[in-house]
């Protein structure tokens, strides 16, 4: 079994969340998105993360506006519409639910020399 293959899996499974979590603190720049993903130690590829946010946008969870820049061509700055408020919320949930899940099972201090609990499925 690849540790690497699962741990990448694991991330993918997250990564849409944590996205929209950066974007739902205010307008943000993908360039941004991607500084801060890897300051979280959770890389993401340029290339992983446009089709993604043109995936979201499509789906009406974001819209975003053209800025001019001195430096180079005009920057796409990426805001969550009311719709993707609403879809967050709902996936803060399902985290917070599956969250508590995981950690109430990898957590439990059960002594494996114990009696099962006849009581306790």
């Amino acid at each position: 079994m690849d540790i690497q293959n699962t741990q990448s899996q694991m991330r993918k499974g997250v990564l849409e969340f944590c996205i929209l979590s950066i974007i739902r603190q205010g307008e943000v720049y993908p360039s941004d998105i991607v500084d801060r993903m890897k300051a979280a130690n959770l890389h993401i590829l340029e290339g992983t993360l446009y089709p993604l946010l043109t995936r979201l946008k499509n789906a009406g969870l974001l819209t975003y506006r053209w800025v001019e820049s001195n430096s180079g061509p005009p920057r796409k700055y990426f805001v969550m519409t009311d719709k993707g408020l609403e879809f967050y919320g709902e996936l803060e949930r399902t985290w917070q639910e599956l969250a508590d899940a995981v950690h109430t099972l990898t957590q439990s201090a059960v002594d494996p020399t114990s009696e099962p609990n006849p009581s306790q499925p």
